[in-house]
């Protein structure tokens, strides 16, 4: 092959013109088109290193032509080619295996959404089947449009909000500093800062991740910061030291160590127990504060992001309060962009992005979210509409019944609310006339120009010229590489303008993320080929208080702001930029769509088409009267996008959310209560050996603490999917008392039951079982009752073995063990159940929110409402009497019930009873779709696990968690 050069450019050719759908899709060949002939450089640039990122190809490129010898450069160059052809022929076949997989289930959810959506057409009223088709109030649940209540009668709003990953601070936000500090940080903070300075406001919350590594600011370790105070701010209101915003930074997960956010999914519930105490000591001191004789509990607990929307549903089951949540950018959306572009398999972008952990979240986030805040209507009809648990079609219909007060049959959906993102009005410029003639104002002495105008302009050789601004991250998805081709590969907008790229911070490529740096390298690259010197400005630093500096530098030389992403989930820089008075070329794909309809300030483009983005930058910067039309237009629409527009109706929709608020035992209940009374509460959830073993561990645990002398200290919970009927039948025929415990939490965790005496001594009494009434108002949300029992019914007679031709029912309902809040159905050949996380996700097709689980080896399958299990109903016993969290030790097995996992996290101890006696269980149990390791620290100092269950071991595991003294 040596020095045969002739032969690799036709054979790259070769892959080009056969290959071109698998590797560039339908566009056409800037190689083919711009020089008539083929240039293997140029394709490296456009389809290796900006179309699969792989910077091992770009760097044998390089090795490859610093090569003396020609034969070891074309040995080089074939080895790479057989890569390129490699990648497109990997991308093939992830394509044709996905196609296969969403052709085979495709089916299966149609029919069960039809089931669903026919269900709602049995007793429709007259007219309700076509009357409210084009309503987007009735399709979604609501919008920013129409009637609302006004938010002047609210007071004293206390109000959470909950992101936690990236660097959150008030002031000098490091954005672009890594991939997680971006947009949705400056986006909470200025909610939290806005909602604060709305009338009726007392406090808002603002709850992320206590930063303590080391390279990171001490600010980031501070567990308060006050954002706005509205201490006398308005005399019509009483303000005490706790009103106002704040960042509330609670410690979980590693504290030397910063996490990104796909490694804070282990970490979660340590999460929520902190934030739970935090919440429970503001509502109370708040509530002293303004002088009511009650906590001001929050009227809402809002997630943001998946992370912080399973954090808020747990919070929410916990506290019986309302929960909000807005997705950002959503898991499913991202995953099907991720396997589109063929590098990876579904296992393999769930390696890297935990992105089955994140899209269950959002799945539990529809479940548990009373409202679903949106961007756009695109939001909600393309991405929400990917989920079990939304449809558009079924969410009309359930609204229509909703209004009409006509039966759901136990369904349920959550309300899309449309309300797009607000944008600080504090530097809106009127500083030169818009009509001017002028070419290029001179717009104040240089001395009085800010100092990032200086670190811009010493790129451009002629600085005067329009500047066309791009503000984004250089990741992939931004598609910053297309724009830079666009521009460079047109001679008339080259000579027009000038191009400016604020890609984040950074200090040496060579030190960002692999992703980060294949971007930059391969913008770097285009430049160079281009040779646009002189034209594009790339600085490497800029603070986040510079940015409206710039957007004004771009406004000063009447340029633009492009924003070509394949996809826009928010588009706020579109709407600083139009505030500005910069007018807009973006994406035709996400929120633009719907900003520039209301703005109307701008161009769209397809993102794919380099062509249709230099032809329209070209139009907008040579057409003045287009320009100066676009700019007025921006800067007279734009109030629209304000903050208090936004929080106005942010606010008149959580106001129309049902009142909820956690039971806590007053000083008298837990005075007379048992378990208000402990130092320690060992909670004994062991669910994977036989009932034998498991009245040894009883009896092994309580006779630790006898011995100990520890017995008015500490007291004991039973945790288990058994009924109350039997547990009796379990503990008294082995000689033990019902009243050795302080509580049971059975059923699954939907009952909590108090044993007593009905006498005043032991000895002429009989032991009774109080239920916890309380605990059932806290899980009865959205619980479907009779309709999800009639569903379960009919959907158990389809789960069938089957023998030749013979079918033999497996599932059948049990009321022995059924009771309000618990519907258990008997199972009689495990071996042929359904998986258990198709069960669960044909309950969400049904807008049917439970939680169903297989317990008892798989020999039942109990159905509780979506906020009850039994880590729920611990945090419940915590949070009612009065128990420090850290102070309670969880004892389990090596598996257990389909909720084994949720009993392993939090701040709470966990011992793990490790020995032959554990029976495997079957993997129908599980319901995850990714390894436990992703969602449970199993190398936490919480954990300990003790190979048996003797006196002995359990003492050495409650002396090791600090529940005993050596």
């Amino acid at each position: 092959m040596a020095g045969n050069d002739n032969w690799i450019n036709s054979y790259l050719d070769a892959i080009l013109d056969a290959g071109k759908a698998a590797i560039g899709g339908d566009r056409p060949s800037l190689l083919l088109r711009e020089r008539g002939h083929f240039s293997p450089a140029r394709y490296f640039v456009e389809e290796v290193i900006t179309g699969y990122d792989e910077t091992d190809l770009y760097k044998t490129w390089l090795r490859a032509n610093a090569m003396r010898s020609p034969q070891e450069r074309n040995t080089r160059l074939e080895n790479m080619t057989w890569r390129i052809w490699n990648l497109a022929r990997k991308k093939k076949e992830f394509e044709k295996e996905e196609a296969c997989r969403m052709l085979k289930r495709q089916p299966e959810t149609e029919k069960a959404r039809a089931d669903a959506t026919a269900d709602m057409s049995e007793d429709l009223f007259e007219g309700e089947k076509g009357e409210d088709a084009g309503d987007p109030s009735v399709a979604y649940g609501d919008s920013t449009t129409g009637s609302s209540p006004k938010t002047s009668s609210i007071d004293k709003l206390y109000i959470v909000l909950i992101s936690l990953h990236g660097l959150v601070r008030g002031e000098n936000m490091e954005l672009g500093r890594d991939s997680d500090t971006g947009g949705q940080v400056k986006y909470v903070v200025e909610l939290a800062k806005a909602l604060s300075s709305s009338p009726g406001v007392y406090r808002v919350d603002l709850l992320t991740r206590q930063i303590l590594a080391p390279n990171f600011d001490r600010s980031y370790g501070e567990p308060a910061e006050l954002l706005v105070s509205t201490s006398g701010k308005n005399s019509k209101q009483e303000r005490g030291e706790n009103s106002g915003a704040y960042i509330i930074r609670i410690p979980f997960g590693p504290k030397d160590k910063y996490l990104a956010k796909e490694q804070l999914w282990p970490f979660i519930q340590e999460f929520v127990d902190g934030a739970l105490s935090h919440i429970v000591k503001m509502s109370k001191a708040i509530g002293e504060e303004i002088g009511f004789r009650h906590p001001v509990w929050p009227a809402v607990i809002h997630g943001h992001y998946a992370s912080a929307g399973i954090a808020a549903a747990l919070l929410s089951g916990s506290l019986n309060l309302p929960m909000a949540f807005t997705g950002h950018f959503l898991g499913k959306d991202k995953l099907e962009g991720l396997l589109k572009q063929g590098r990876q398999t579904r296992e393999q972008i769930n390696m890297t992005y935990k992105i089955m952990c994140r899209i269950e979240a959002e799945e539990l986030s529809l479940d548990a979210s009373e409202i679903v805040i949106a961007s756009t209507r695109q939001e909600i009809e393309e991405q929400w509409n990917l989920y079990d648990g939304f449809e558009v079609i079924l969410a009309r219909k359930l609204r229509a019944r909703v209004k009409r007060g006509a039966n759901c049959y136990g369904r349920f959906m959550p309300r899309m609310v449309i309300i797009p993102p607000g944008v600080e009005f504090g530097h809106i410029i009127h500083d030169f006339d818009m009509d001017s003639e002028e070419e290029n104002p001179n717009p104040c002495p240089a001395s009085e120009d800010p100092p990032i105008w200086s670190q811009i302009m010493r790129f451009f050789t002629n600085p005067r010229k329009p500047m066309i601004l791009a503000v984004a991250r250089p990741y992939p998805e931004k598609n910053i590489t297309t724009l830079v081709k666009a521009f460079g590969e047109c001679r008339p907008l080259r000579e027009l303008a000038n191009l400016t790229l604020i890609m984040g911070n950074r200090e040496a490529i060579s030190k960002m993320h692999n992703m980060s740096a294949a971007v930059l390298t391969s913008v770097l690259t285009l430049i160079d080929e281009y040779d646009l010197y002189g034209q594009v400005a790339y600085p490497k630093h800029h603070k986040h208080s510079e940015v409206p500096d710039i957007y004004r530098l771009a406004a000063r030389t009447k340029g633009a702001f492009v924003n070509v992403a394949y996809f826009e989930q928010f588009g706020v820089t579109l709407i600083e930029a139009a505030m500005n008075g910069l007018p807009i070329i973006a994406t035709k794909n996400g929120a633009p769509v719907e900003i520039n309809q209301v703005l109307n300030n701008g161009l769209l483009v397809d993102p794919h088409d380099q062509n249709a983005i230099a032809d329209a930058l070209y139009k907008l910067l040579s057409d003045k009267q287009l320009w100066s039309r676009c700019r007025e237009n921006g800067l007279k629409n734009i109030h629209q996008f304000s903050w208090p527009e936004h929080c106005k109706n942010y606010l008149s929709r959580i106001l129309t959310l049902g009142p909820r608020s956690p039971a806590i035992g007053d000083r008298e209940e837990q005075i007379n209560t048992p378990i208000s009374r402990r130092n320690h509460i060992i909670v004994i959830s062991v669910d994977s050996v036989s009932k034998e073993d498991l009245v040894r561990i009883i009896r092994n645990a309580i006779e630790v603490i006898h011995t100990q002398n520890m017995s008015d200290s500490t007291g004991f919970v039973l945790s288990t999917s058994l009924t109350i009927s039997e547990i009796y039948s379990l503990l008294v025929p082995a000689g033990m008392l019902p009243t050795d415990f302080d509580a049971f939490i059975c059923n699954s965790g939907s009952n909590i039951y108090y044993p007593s005496y009905s006498g005043e001594t032991p000895n002429n009494s009989k032991i009774t079982f109080a239920l916890d009434q309380n605990h059932q108002s806290h899980i009865e949300y959205r619980w479907g009752g009779e309709g999800l029992r009639k569903y379960l019914v009919k959907w158990a007679t389809s789960v069938v073995e089957r023998k030749g031709r013979t079918e033999r029912q497996i599932i059948f309902e049990d009321p022995e063990h059924s009771s309000t809040y618990c519907l258990a159905f008997r199972v009689v050949n495990p071996n042929h159940l359904p998986p258990l996380k198709e069960l669960r996700k044909l309950m969400r097709i049904q807008s049917l929110r439970c939680n169903a689980l297989y317990n008892h080896s798989a020999t039942r399958l109990s159905v509780v409402p979506i906020h009850a299990s039994r880590s729920q109903a611990l945090r419940y016993l915590c949070l009612r009497w009065g128990i420090e969290v850290p102070n309670v030790a969880v004892l389990v097995g090596e598996s257990g019930d389909s909720d084994y996992e949720e009993l392993l996290g939090g701040l709470h101890r966990t011992i793990i009873l490790k020995g032959e006696f554990n029976i495997p269980l079957n993997r129908i149990h599980n319901v995850r779709r990714y390894p436990l390791q992703d969602v449970v620290a199993l190398d936490s100092s919480n954990i300990v696990g003790v190979e048996g269950y003797s006196t002995d071991d359990l003492k050495s595991a409650l002396q090791q968690m600090g529940m005993l003294k050596h």
